[in-house]
């Protein structure tokens, strides 16, 4: 399969010329900006997200303890 060439470029330009019009492709380029640029947040976002969960498991100790563990009372320690 060919890759694009800049006939097959010109043809998706017409076509796109045809179906929107000159006037509001100022607009439809504007829009796909911003969806692209808010697209890129959002992906920066969660790897920063993947990146801290991975840094916090590696922290945690790897006994199996999840926390602080409060002493249970025992009747056993008392003497009489």
């Amino acid at each position: 399969m060919a890759g694009l060439t800049g006939w097959h470029l010109l043809a998706i330009l017409i076509v796109v010329l045809l179906l929107f019009g000159a006037a509001k492709l100022p607009a439809l380029a504007k829009s796909v900006g911003q969806s692209a640029r808010v697209f890129k947040g959002e992906m920066k976002a969660m790897k920063d997200d993947d990146t801290t969960t991975a840094a916090q498991t590696e922290a945690t100790p790897e006994s199996g303890s999840t926390g602080p563990q409060k002493d249970a009372p025992s009747g056993a320690d008392k003497t009489s």
